[in-house]
């Protein structure tokens, strides 16, 4: 298995994760939060989207990212600006993220993965050795920026299949 092959793999089991985590909520059930200042169930993975979103096409591709191109911020109650991907938010953050429905969660998701999995299929081994962020000390690879999104990702749709399980 070539290295492209794991990623595609580990990459493309998210999509289920998400759809599993979301499908059949309410507008108001993926707004609700277990405690007073707790992330959401559409807030996290509105998050979990944005990162990889963010990361993948902008800051490691090139492309734009699709929340910039596309009409998604208006579907989540927010603004379109594209530095906005839910690092350090605040409460009132967390809350200001209204998802439409459980599809708009979904069909966001399933774009940026779509195009996520489009360009790690044609990643050789040494564009993984590439350097993406020199502001850390080793500076960043593209390889390990890759892995860091990915177990972000998988992280964050965790989090989001055990909140809706305590939606009472």
């Amino acid at each position: 298995m070539r290295v492209n092959e794991l990623l595609v793999e580990g990459y493309g089991r998210l999509p289920d994760l998400v759809r599993a985590a979301v499908e059949g909520l309410s507008p108001e059930q993926l707004r609700w939060a277990p405690a007073p200042g707790a992330n959401t169930v559409g807030w996290l993975v509105w998050h979990l989207t944005r990162v990889q979103d963010d990361h993948i096409a902008e800051r490691i591709n090139g492309a734009e990212q699709l929340w910039v191109t596309g009409d998604w911020a208006p579907r989540f109650g927010l603004r379109q600006d594209q530095h906005d991907t839910g690092y350090g938010h605040t409460a009132a953050q967390v809350q200001a993220v209204q998802p439409e429905s459980a599809d708009v969660l979904i069909e966001y998701f399933e774009a940026v993965s779509a195009r996520t999995i489009a360009w790690l299929e044609k990643l050789t081994e040494e564009d993984l050795d590439q350097i993406v962020d020199e502001r850390w000390d080793p500076p960043v690879t593209l390889g390990v920026r890759l892995v860091s999104v990915l177990d972000d990702d998988a992280q964050h749709v965790g989090q989001a299949a055990y909140v809706r399980g305590l939606i009472p």
